[in-house]
């Protein structure tokens, strides 16, 4: 029997989540961030997210580099693993969302989505951290 798309993320716990937020807020280049950063956009306090951000960093995932502008705390930076993993997982979820959705028609898949912006937004809205987050 195959692996289900999800299985992969929950053999990964934090780091799997912790290099989807690198990537979420950029990714390479410009796309650094501060542990605090991070922190801050996706409203985990230092403790979970320095759990986290020590299992990507042993994982591979996401790497520590110097800040290129001088500062004294390092930033992360997805790896080129972090990446291909995270595509492996986007394909993966695609695929089981379009067995999910199969024998929906156009409208319905237009409607549900447009329902499942107006939900995140209206969350966002109320958390006071509307996305995209610095």
């Amino acid at each position: 029997m195959g692996e289900h798309p999800s299985d992969h993320s929950r053999r990964d716990g934090g780091a799997q989540g912790t290099h989807q937020r690198v990537e979420a807020v950029g990714g390479g280049g410009l796309g650094q961030r501060h542990r605090a950063q991070l922190s801050e956009a996706f409203g985990l306090d230092a403790s979970t997210l320095r759990r986290q951000t020590a299992a990507a960093l042993r994982a591979g995932l996401v790497e520590h580099i110097l800040d290129p502008e001088g500062g004294v705390a390092r930033k992360f930076r997805i790896t080129e693993e972090g990446e291909r993993r995270l595509d492996e997982e986007r394909e993966g979820n695609v695929r089981t969302l379009a067995m999910v959705l199969e024998g929906w028609s156009d409208e319905d898949i237009a409607g549900f989505a447009d329902y499942l912006e107006r939900f995140n937004t209206s969350i966002e809205r109320l958390a006071g951290k509307p996305w995209p987050r610095p």
